[in-house]
């Protein structure tokens, strides 16, 4: 049997989230921020001086940021959402960039900066996917 109380008669409450939907939000925000650590600290190790991309990697890593602060604060679909697009696009432009460049950038060794940030988007995709497919099911 469920109890639910509500302050309207009528409507019952939501249910508050379950530990696992909680716990890969986290995890997805942690790992956005990280990748966009990441991004900010290759932008000042000289990024920036490349056309395109350098404000690119500032723009990563300010919406890193924001998108690290949703979804630890806002309880909504948008934010993971979020995450999962953040992390495909990114590994995805950092995929582009070894094989067939990237807006004129062609990397040529993967770095450990570059394997830190592609795990931490894996992780993001994949977390804030967990959060939009169990936080359905409620």
């Amino acid at each position: 049997m469920v109890i639910m109380t509500s302050s309207h008669a009528g409507v019952p409450a939501a249910r508050p989230p379950a530990r696992e939907v909680v716990a890969a939000r986290r995890v997805a925000a942690l790992a956005v921020l990280v990748s966009a650590v990441v991004h900010l600290a290759l932008w000042a190790d000289g990024y920036r001086e490349i056309p395109v991309v350098g404000p690119l990697f500032l723009l990563q890593a300010v919406a890193g940021v924001v998108l690290a602060v949703l979804l630890a604060a806002w309880v909504h679909w948008l934010p993971p959402l979020g995450a999962v697009g953040y992390g495909v696009a990114t590994l995805g432009a950092y995929l582009l960039s070894l094989s067939v460049g990237f807006f004129g950038v062609r990397e040529q060794v993967v770095t450990t900066e570059a394997a830190v940030a592609g795990v931490a988007e894996l992780v993001a995709a994949v977390a804030g996917a967990v959060v939009l497919v169990r936080g359905r099911r409620g």
